[in-house]
């Protein structure tokens, strides 16, 4: 293994994606991540319809670089196999039910005699406790119970949930700070981390508006920012265009270049309070204009004098994109199969090179990390 957690092993009690993916994170780090599936296997193997030979594409997108075991943590001879991997690991993760957890022994409470400096990560709905700790948690309830979805969209519209999978990535994303913190504490100890928890921490902005000066979150036309105009999606041309203009300066090389001078000084338009207090007469002006010409002359116009603007692009686009490739993005790891093709990790350290490796075939490992009882 290499990168800046080459000296650390993390277990790896968990499925679909949260949990999966805190582990990649650290595991595309350098951690040696084992994990742990029972007989049937991570439920994420059979979820999609693609593979490369053995590998699940959606299995392959979560748990590249690890090593495989199976484990009936239900049995007695399961337990004594992850305790004594435990006693040689310096972390846990799992997304399973709290219930579930101390069923099966996967709190710091259970652990702790094998391994006091043991730091426990439990990914869950709502908590270990509490009132709402058992229900049932997925990214698509979290996103409802938390607002998310009632804020995305246009107005009108029925409320709608993000593109992806943003509840789920981002606890894997907040799993994985949690135990490099607890890592770099060198302290064993339980993490309680809530997918509902998580998602109202990135409301941050939003909800301190309500909380201090009772304004409601609410849904924009064409995905407007609340505060800022213009600072949304505008049609072109040919298509569509996103337009975020922050500083006065910005509106007047927007101005200039648009041909449209006589806004810079427009009592409406000349600040970004006034702007906001004017949204409508704003957006209304903006938009025989900007549909005046492409989308890709407007990029070209308007980029290079720092105006913040895109093309709003497909996956697939960006994934073909010469930025994608230039940050090394899309990678490839070769298999027995042929090419597994992904996503890189986002984390870039100087002066190291990032290795990605293959999934892990269903129990790959045992024989190597359980010896006999493989």
């Amino acid at each position: 293994m290499n990168g800046p957690l080459s000296r650390y092993r993390i277990l790896e009690v968990a499925h679909m994606l949260a949990g999966p993916y805190c582990g990649m994170l650290l595991a595309d780090l350098g951690a040696e991540v084992i994990k742990i599936e029972p007989p049937e296997g991570d439920i994420a193997r059979r979820v999609s319809p693609h593979s490369i030979g053995p590998h699940n594409a959606y299995f392959a997108s979560l748990n590249r670089g690890k090593k495989s075991v199976v484990l009936d943590l239900a049995s007695a001879d399961g337990r004594n196999s992850l305790h004594a991997l435990v006693a040689s690991s310096q972390g846990l993760i799992t997304n399973l039910r709290p219930a579930a957890i101390r069923k099966l022994g996967l709190t710091y409470d259970a652990l702790k005699q094998f391994n006091p400096a043991i730091a426990c990560i439990a990914l869950t709905g709502y908590g270990l406790e509490g009132s709402h700790a058992e229900r049932p948690a997925y990214d698509y309830v979290i996103q409802a119970l938390t607002g998310v979805m009632a804020i995305t969209g246009d107005p009108g519209a029925p409320p709608t949930k993000t593109g992806y999978s943003a509840v789920d990535n981002s606890a894997g994303i907040m799993g994985a700070f949690a135990l490099a913190a607890k890592l770099a504490e060198g302290k064993g100890g339980q993490c309680d981390i809530s997918m509902f928890d998580v998602m109202l921490s990135q409301l941050n902005y939003l909800a301190g508006a309500w909380l201090n000066a009772g304004e409601p979150a609410q849904r924009y036309p064409r995905s407007a920012h609340p505060y800022v105009v213009p600072a949304q999606i505008f049609q072109t041309a040919d298509g569509w265009v996103t337009l975020f203009i922050s500083h006065d300066d910005f509106w007047r090389r927007f101005c200039t270049e648009a041909g449209k001078r006589e806004w810079i000084a427009d009592a409406r338009f000349a600040t970004m309070h006034a702007r906001r207090e004017n949204r409508e007469a704003v957006i209304a002006a903006l938009e025989p204009v900007l549909q005046g010409d492409t989308t890709a002359s407007w990029v070209e116009r308007l980029a290079p004098l720092g105006v913040v603007v895109a093309p709003i692009e497909t996956l697939e686009q960006a994934l073909a994109s010469p930025l994608a490739k230039e940050r090394e993005m899309v990678i490839t790891i070769d298999t027995d199969a042929g090419p597994l093709r992904g996503i890189g990790n986002p984390v870039r350290i100087a002066g190291q090179q990032t290795k990605f490796s293959a999934p892990p075939l269903l129990g790959e490992h045992g024989a190597e990390l359980l010896g006999a009882k493989a």
